[in-house]
């Protein structure tokens, strides 16, 4: 399983709700990366997806303490469900937000991390993988510029995962 995120620069992931700058190329990437996939999402992360309804062409694992079933997913009442779930698929993600982040990141082999090159205020980030020892940034996949916003998107791997 890997996590697949956009950051800014302080880590930063998400301002009320939402993501304060997106771009179009790190969408790009996401829909392919993820496409056929089982992803692991939070409840209020699924409202924030188009009509708050979980996204088409993918297993969604909604990770949820209150929730008792929604229409096109799976609802997951922990991490370790959300996992052994996932450990049936070929292919998983862990999408977000900052609390399913930091739940799944132990189950984690690697991440797909944007560093998008901007400092929107945040008040929901993702854990700064460049300070943590047990994690090293990996290959350059893509970067570019898109409406004056500097990108790069890089594979990250926990340590004994190389």
């Amino acid at each position: 399983m890997d996590a697949i995120v956009a950051v800014y620069d302080d880590w930063g992931i998400g301002r009320d709700g939402t993501q304060p700058v997106a771009l179009s190329a790190d969408r790009k990437f996401f829909r392919r990366t993820t496409a056929g996939a089982a992803v692991i999402v939070g409840r209020r992360t699924l409202l924030d997806f188009p009509g708050g309804r979980p996204l088409p062409g993918r297993e969604n694992l909604v990770l949820s303490r209150s929730l008792s079933e929604i229409p096109g997913a799976r609802v997951c009442r922990s991490p370790a469900e959300a996992a052994a779930l996932a450990k049936e698929r070929d292919r998983a993600f862990v999408i977000g937000g900052e609390s399913v982040y930091r739940q799944m990141l132990p189950y984690c082999r690697g991440a797909y991390v944007t560093k998008i090159h901007a400092r929107p205020k945040s008040d929901v980030f993702f854990p700064d993988l460049d300070a943590d020892p047990a994690w090293t940034r990996g290959a350059l996949l893509e970067a570019g510029e898109e409406n004056g916003i500097a990108y790069e998107i890089w594979r990250y791997l926990r340590k004994e995962e190389q």
